[in-house]
């Protein structure tokens, strides 16, 4: 595939991937099983073509000076390759989302009604440096009857326009045809742009990658969005937590992928759990190389901590960097929530029940924990299967968007010359 640095005919592609959905509607469950397995076999067997495409990224990336975290998102080895393509083996045993009866009805002049899951149509996916997106988004669109049109970013277009070209070979062998997987082979912004206005070929956009990309998706795009969000989460440790919990649930929110969106940024502490536990705490971040960025009463107590300031309360750090917010009861955590969090993923620890019931009643957010870890929010681990992304909004999807999230619904009647 050859990468361009000026325009691409985006629309062309559009127009393909839609002309290629209505394919994909007449398909059979099984036939989408036996292209998805088709396609790991093909993946796995022509890993070299991707690993040589990705050595021209990572050696982009390391003239660039990209940090070690995103050098190791952006690197790719044929056991990651094996990876993707048991991913796609995944997607296959899943149940099929569409063409489920959602309910039916008879109307009392004999017009039958069947209220019935469909595919969207054509998914524009936008998105940042990880390579297996590209084929995670894949496989989720084609077991969902979707074509779809990629766009990601420049640091990994070697790799990700290797990946579709061995996904257009594959599909080549199966009854899926290729133009159903578009990736705009350019660095241009502008080719992104375009996908914002096309609501005339591409019936959804999906962000996925950091806060500045899903801003300025929701912000620009006339197609609807399905917006994935970022995650500045929250553990609260009330003050009738138990010391253990607190800090497994604490080190693994924080330090288990801090680079992710699920991972924790900020530690919202009962003043008096403090006071009573302050040396379990200081242990558990010193040990796990946890740095503390703290109100005036977290500084005086945690060794090392610094103090923050209002960008500390809305960063998404990704590191193991945390903010530590010291309150007087659960209501003005949840208040703190409220002004900061990113209604992704939010956690209490507490064996008090009334007040974990106040704090899950009354926290807007799309997953919320009691006495867990925030790392729960992700597709797989909770029995989904693969995701397309977490949403943070609240129409359409919300939390981990497996196959459902990319159906909508049809009614469909059947009458014997019924007339109104």
């Amino acid at each position: 595939m050859t990468l361009i640095k000026g325009n691409v005919n985006v629309e062309e592609q559009a127009i393909e991937a839609k002309k290629a959905s209505k394919s994909l509607l007449v398909l059979s469950e099984s036939e989408k099983n036996e292209a998805l397995n088709h396609l790991a076999d093909v993946l796995e067997r022509e890993y070299e073509t991707i690993l040589e495409a990705n050595e021209k990224d990572l050696a982009n990336g390391k003239e660039k000076g990209f940090s070690e975290a995103f050098m190791d998102r952006l690197s790719l080895s044929k056991e990651r390759v094996a990876d993707f393509a048991n991913g796609l083996r995944e997607v296959a045993k899943l149940e099929d989302p569409t063409g489920n009866i959602l309910s039916d009805w008879t109307l009392d002049n004999g017009l039958q009604v069947e209220k019935v899951t469909v595919p969207l149509g054509v998914i524009g996916m936008i998105y940042e440096a990880r390579p297996n997106v590209t084929v995670d988004a894949t496989g989720l669109a084609l077991k969902s009857g979707n074509a779809i049109v990629l766009k990601g970013g420049s640091s990994a277009i070697n790799s990700n326009g290797a990946i579709v070209d061995v996904i257009h070979k594959g599909l080549a062998e199966t009854k899926i045809p290729k133009e159903a997987v578009q990736f705009i082979a350019s660095t241009d912004r502008a080719a992104t742009n375009e996908l914002f206005t096309m609501k005339e070929h591409i019936d959804v956009l999906i962000p996925r990658g950091g806060g500045k990309l899903i801003q300025a998706v929701v912000e620009n795009a006339t197609v609807p969005v399905l917006e994935t969000g970022v995650g500045n989460c929250h553990i609260y440790v009330d003050k009738e937590a138990n010391v253990q919990k607190a800090i497994d649930i604490l080190v693994n929110a924080k330090t288990d992928r801090p680079a992710v969106c699920n991972a924790a940024e900020t530690l919202i502490v009962h003043e008096d759990w403090l006071e009573k536990h302050s040396a379990a705490l200081i242990d558990a971040l010193q040990q796990n190389g946890i740095n503390v960025h703290g109100d005036e009463k977290a500084v005086s107590v945690i060794p090392g901590a610094v103090p923050a300031g209002h960008e500390d309360w809305t960063n998404e750090y990704l590191s193991t960097d945390i903010a530590v917010k010291t309150v007087s009861d659960v209501n003005e955590a949840i208040g703190h929530i409220e002004t900061y969090g990113t209604k992704h993923s939010e956690a209490i620890v507490t064996e008090n029940d009334d007040t974990a019931h106040l704090f899950l009643s009354l926290v807007d957010a799309a997953a919320i924990y009691h006495n867990a870890s925030t790392r729960f929010t992700d597709g797989g681990a909770l029995g989904f299967g693969a995701e397309i992304g977490i949403s943070t909004q609240k129409l359409h999807a919300r939390g981990p968007m497996g196959l459902p999230a990319l159906t909508t619904v049809k009614f469909l009647m059947k009458g014997n010359g019924q007339t109104r």
